[in-house]
This record gives structure tokens, sequence and C-alpha cells, in this order.
């Protein structure tokens, strides 16, 4: 067999937790997005700065405080207790925060990039048509910004996939909760498994490849509107 099924149990909360974390930072992004590219808010910067953290913060250190914040002396940790979820830390859904988190950026990012090329005079011409900016928003800058939502959701699913600190530091390495393909090829590394970790590590390439290929092979169509 050319991966054990601990590899494809790994391969599939890999997906399942990328496939939420895109969902939710789609949902969450958006609009914060939106707001860096239109406000001219003092506090933009700061804001942008928040949201761009993690592209330089070590991931331990997020780690680190994600699970002080969500452990059981923490804020996020002490609700979750009194609401019956229980601690969030090595748990799957510990797991989707903190990647929520780490991901931020590279959901907002394109986005904002996308909304702020729109510029001006399509919005203004909705205006003209009383459309409100509602309207406005979902007629016009999300059409206009669909390269940018593609770019978006790739690169947050990719980067997820690819996690590594945050996921040890938050969810531990327990099997069928936490263990994702990047700890368990971890784990393979540790076991002296050299043979069990090309393979699960060429699919990870091979992946990675593939994502990156169709990113930039569809750029192109994108900006051409296909």
């Amino acid at each position: 067999m050319f991966l054990t099924p601990d590899d494809l149990q790994a391969l599939w909360l890999t997906v399942r937790l990328a496939s939420i974390v895109t969902l939710i930072l789609l949902l969450i992004g958006t609009p914060i997005a939106w707001w860096l590219a239109r406000s001219k808010a003092w506090w933009k910067g700061p804001v942008g700065a928040v949201v761009a953290l993690p592209l330089v913060l070590p991931p331990s250190v997020l780690g680190f405080y994600l699970l002080l914040t969500m452990g059981p002396n923490g804020p996020v940790g002490q609700l979750t207790q009194s609401l019956g979820i229980g601690l969030l830390p090595f748990t799957f859904w510990g797991l989707v925060v903190a990647s929520v988190f780490y991901s931020l950026p590279f959901m907002v990012q394109p986005l904002q990039t996308a909304f702020e090329s729109i510029g001006e005079r399509p919005l203004e011409v909705a205006a003209t048509l009383r459309a409100s900016p509602l309207d406005a928003f979902f007629s016009v800058a999300v059409p206009l910004a669909r390269p940018g939502f593609v770019t978006a959701c790739i690169l947050t699913f990719a980067h997820t996939v690819g996690e590594f600190g945050v996921v040890l530091m938050i969810g531990g390495n327990i099997p069928g909760v936490s263990r994702v393909a990047s700890v368990q090829i971890y784990d393979h590394v540790e076991a002296m498994e050299y043979t069990d970790a090309h393979r699960l590590s060429a699919v990870m390439l091979a992946f990675s490849f593939l994502v990156l290929l169709a990113l930039y092979t569809r750029r192109p169509k994108l900006g051409q509107g296909a």
C-alpha cells in the first residue's frame, strides 16, 4: 500500500481542516478586506498590521498565546467551559481557531488588493442607478474582485494544509483528532520511518505544486474575465 492507514487519516483530517478554515475566513475576511480597501480611518494602519502579523510572527509564539487564551485560565477557555463546550486546546476545533488566526492574512490581503483595484467609478455608477451599498457590493464589487477571491481561497487552503508549528502547539499529536499531515511526517522522521516519510512528503509536495500551478496558470484567464 502506498500510504498507511494513519497517513490517509492524517490527510483526510488536513483536507477537512483546510476546507473549514477557508470557508470561515471567506466569511470573516471579506468584510475585513472591504473595510481595509475603503476606509480612510487613522486606525486602518494598526488593523492592517494586526491582520498581517502572522506573516512575520513565529508560529510557536502565536500558538503559545493562543494556548494561554484558550486554556483553563484564559478568557476564551473560561468562556467555553462556562458554556459547557470544554477546552479547545488539543481538539479539532481548537486547530480550526488557531488556523483561522494563522491564515488570516492569506485571505484578507489578496481580497484587499482586488477591492482596491476596482476603484471608485463602478461603485459611483451603481449609486447613480439607485443601488444600495449592499447591492453595489454584491452586484458590482464581488464580480469584479472574482480573481482576488479565487487567489485568496487557494492560498488560504494551501497555507492551512502546510501548517506545522501552530497546529502542534494547539492540537498536539492525537491520532484522528489533531494529527494532520505535517505532524504525521514529523512522527515518521522521529521514528526513523524514512520510507513512509518520503511517501507522505511526496504527496504533499505534489499537492503544493499542483495548487501553485493552478493558481499561476489560472491567473491570466481570471484577469481576462474568464
